[in-house]
């Protein structure tokens, strides 16, 4: 949804920034790898230590990297596969630190083992989603369906977390929120298994 509705608002936005980085003689894939540096920084120093609001505005930061990156890319002609593959490795990279980093909160000081098995849920099952159409791409079929895109589970825990951080809004908010990106995640992995085995099968 995030990717239909907000991408080109985004990109609007950003347009300059990118024209200004390469006007600077910076490349794209440096933007990718700063832009995963300071995600992974932002989740990985803050939320182990409980500081949420912090690392969610550090996080968001360097999140939008992964838009400024591709406009470069289009703008000097250089959009091709290593730097889809770039891309794409590395938004995985930046995407478990964030769960991964409120797995070692809630597993340590947070004391909460419930919603550490819930974020790390959703760190794998994000993997899963992500994996699931990877593979059915490298054997030549699509897996373009589901309803937790990679952009919709990241936008709500950062809003979650973030919010969670500012408000000092009871866990219990959180949780709910990790417990349905965990469902919605298991439910994409499912939808995109029924598509490829339709594919494969030939079913109508």
């Amino acid at each position: 949804m995030l990717n239909r509705y907000a991408r080109a608002f985004f990109t609007k936005i950003l347009t300059p920034v990118a024209a200004l980085l390469i006007r600077l003689g910076i490349s794209p894939d440096v933007v990718t790898v700063i832009g995963t540096l300071g995600v992974c920084f932002g989740a990985l120093a803050f939320y182990p230590r409980g500081q949420f609001l912090v690392g969610t505005l550090v996080v968001t930061a360097f999140v939008f990297s992964d838009t400024v990156d591709g406009i470069m890319a289009r703008r000097i002609g250089r959009t091709g596969t290593w730097g889809a593959y770039l891309d794409s490795t590395l938004d995985r990279v930046g995407d478990a630190a964030v769960f991964g980093g409120l797995v070692l909160w809630y597993a340590g000081n947070g004391g909460n083992a419930y919603m550490a098995a819930l974020a790390l849920a959703c760190l794998i099952l994000g993997s899963v989603v992500s994996y699931a159409k990877a593979r059915a791409e490298g054997l030549g079929m699509t897996a373009n369906v589901g309803i937790a895109e990679r952009a919709d589970r990241l936008v709500a825990v950062l809003v979650a977390t973030g919010l969670t951080g500012l408000f000092d809004i009871p866990t219990i908010f959180l949780g709910v929120v990790l417990a349905l990106l965990a469902l919605a995640s298991l439910v994409t992995v499912v939808q995109r298994i029924l598509e490829v085995r339709r594919q494969a099968l030939g079913v109508a």
